[in-house]
Formats: structure tokens, C-alpha cells, sequence
């Protein structure tokens, strides 16, 4: 690399100075009816109002409605255009997600043109790794806010990962699919004008939860439900959610990188923990936030499907908001897949 990317380039002192820096996409993601169905059924998430038209107008909405972690189809890729211009010196090949917190402004549903407005919310080392905090604010055609959601990554630097290892991946991937390495040149944000966008209207969402404030109670508990994985359910999900990364289906990768099994994707399990909480529900429009933080993976066998135990408990009860917080737990084989900080806030009736 040149210029700003010389040996003298710190990659580190570059992004701190990169905090705030927003990047917004000029095109808008069209909410397809069809496509609310494809990640309802990638996350395993058979709520009716994902589904069938005339469950979700009895709800109120306009169309179906989308599943809790959807925005991830389209968040993604405005985090990552923001990355590859920020984060000059770092392998956008080498990124893993730690936690990830959703607020929910108001429901996706069919039919909604999605805006993202991403920028880097913060940057820190963190025991020799990189972390980066990105924030994704998301407003509709009609200029409201539909929700904010924080990301955290690790991500590495260039000449951390094996050549040979990058050309598996490149090898093994759609073409024009593979992560691309952050090899801009440093001024390139500076090129780039920074267009002023009028304050997004907030809309006062009504839901209709169907568990009622006054008929729970702090400690009680959801019922538990068993998810199972497949392989053919990971390469599903790549596909419907634009995720190249082979070590989720290729065994071959998967050896390459020393592991003895291909891994799940951590927001498909976030996805059916947000199925999860909406089915005890009812109405996916009653979540207000939702926020995991990613502790183990899930190995899935080629021949044999990797069983997770959902399970819920209420931790509080607000009595003004009528709104509870449930604390969420994920086990595989008894071991934990999210951390302690797994919750939602719901709006109850």
C-alpha cells in the first residue's frame, strides 16, 4: 500500500480518528413480501404475522411483518461499506461479532424502503485485539425511525491470517462474495460529502401482545423449546442472508482454520432466539430491545443436527411502562452460547 498506508501507517491511530464518521447508503433495501418468508423460515420462526396477510392485519400492520434480527440482511452491507473505508490496515476477512443490541422504534414490514445511516460508534484494544462498536440507525420511506441497533466486532489486521488460507476462501466462494480486505486509500472518507438529513420522525407503534402485564410476575419462566440445526439449515441461511464466510459450511475451510467442524452463524441464533421470545408473545411488534452477546459456538455435524435449548425468565416488571424484561438463556450440550447480558424488553397488555 501507498501514501497514508505506508510502514509508518498506524491502523490503529487511523480508525480512533474515525470515530463518528457516518456513511449512509444512497439507495433504499425494498422489504419484500416473499423475502420476510425466506429469513422466517431461515430462523425457524413460524409466527403467522411472518406469514399469512390477513394474521398480520389483525394485528394492525400494513403487511407482514419481518422477524426481529431481519435488518441484519441489510444492515450488513452498508457496515461493512462504512469498514472498508475506515478501516485501513484491517482484514474485513478476519471479523467475528461478539454482541449485538437491537432497539426496535417501530416494526419492519412489507413493503418498507429501509435507509442505514452507519457510522463507527467507538474503537478500543482490547487484550491485543481490535474492537470496533458500529451504530446503524434505520429509517423508512415516509423519513421515521425503525430502529438502532450496536455491533461489536474483532476484527484483524492485514498479515494476520495465512495468504493460503485467504485463497481457500476466495476459491470456495461466489464470485464477488469474498470479504474484501480494507485497502483504500486513508482519504478516501474525505472525499466523500457528508449530507445533512432532516430529523427522523418517531411513530408510536401499538402493539397487541397477548400476555397480559398483570398475569406475570418477576421469576416466572417461558416454556422451554429445543432448536435444531443442520447443515442444511446453515447453508439456507448463508444464503438467504448474504453471509459468504465458508467456515459455516465447508469442512475443508473449517480444517484450514483448525476447527473440526463447521460453526452456525451467530445472528442465526439470535434469530431463533428472537422466534423464541415473539412466539410467548405474540406480537413481534411488543419487543422494544434485544441485545446478545455471543460466548461459544455451535460445531453442527455433518449427519447428526446440533440440538440449543432456548429457555426465559422473567427478570423485571416495570408497572408504568407495563413493560417486563426477560432474561434469555441458549445451551448446547449444557454450555452456555450467550453470555449473561441476553435480554429483551417486551411491552405487555
Amino acid at each position: 500500500m501507498t501514501g497514508k498506508t505506508s510502514e509508518n501507517f498506524d491502523p490503529a491511530e487511523h480508525v480512533r480518528a474515525m470515530v463518528g464518521l457516518h456513511y449512509r447508503t444512497n439507495d433504499f433495501y425494498e422489504v419484500g413480501r416473499e423475502k420476510v418468508r425466506e429469513y422466517a423460515r431461515a430462523v425457524q420462526d413460524f409466527n403467522q404475522v411472518h406469514w399469512d396477510s390477513d394474521a398480520a392485519k389483525a394485528l394492525g400492520y400494513s403487511g407482514l411483518a419481518a422477524p426481529l434480527t431481519f435488518i441484519s440482511l441489510v444492515g450488513t452491507l452498508a457496515q461493512r461499506r462504512l469498514l472498508e473505508k475506515i478501516a485501513v490496515g484491517f482484514d474485513l476477512g478476519q471479523m467475528l461479532q461478539t454482541d449485538q443490541v437491537l432497539e426496535f422504534h417501530q416494526p419492519i414490514v412489507a413493503g418498507d424502503q429501509l435507509y442505514c445511516d452507519v457510522s463507527l460508534d467507538s474503537y478500543k484494544e482490547v487484550m491485543g485485539k481490535d474492537m470496533m462498536v458500529t451504530k446503524n440507525i434505520v429509517s423508512n420511506q415516509r423519513n421515521e425511525l425503525v430502529q438502532t441497533t450496536y455491533t461489536t466486532l474483532l476484527i484483524g489486521r492485514d498479515g494476520d491470517i495465512d495468504s493460503g488460507i485467504v485463497e481457500a476462501a476466495e476459491n470456495l466462494v461466489m464470485h464477488g462474495a469474498t470479504p474484501s480486505t480494507a485497502r483504500e486509500n486513508a482519504t478516501t472518507h474525505e472525499e466523500e460529502e457528508q449530507v445533512e438529513h432532516p430529523p427522523l420522525a418517531l411513530v408510536d407503534h401499538r402493539s397487541v401482545p397477548s400476555v397480559k402485564f398483570e398475569d406475570v410476575t418477576v421469576g416466572d419462566v417461558l416454556p422451554e423449546k429445543v432448536f435444531r440445526l443442520t447443515r442444511g439449515d446453515l447453508v439456507n441461511y448463508a444464503g438467504v442472508a448474504g453471509d459468504a464466510n465458508p467456515i459455516h459450511w465447508s469442512d475443508g475451510f473449517a480444517k484450514l482454520v483448525d476447527l473440526k467442524n463447521v460453526l452456525a452463524h451467530g445472528m442465526l441464533t439470535m434469530g431463533l432466539g428472537g422466534g423464541y421470545i415473539t412466539s410467548w408473545l405474540g406480537d413481534p411488534g411488543a419487543v422494544k430491545d434485544y441485545t446478545v452477546r455471543f460466548t461459544a459456538p455451535i460445531p453442527v455435524d455433518p449427519h447428526r443436527a446440533a440440538e440449543i435449548l432456548f429457555t426465559g425468565k422473567i427478570k423485571s416488571l416495570d408497572a408504568d411502562s407495563r413493560t417486563a424484561v426477560i432474561s434469555l438463556g441458549a445451551t448446547f450440550e449444557g454450555k452456555r452460547i450467550f453470555g449473561h447480558r441476553a435480554t429483551a424488553t417486551v411491552q405487555l397488555a
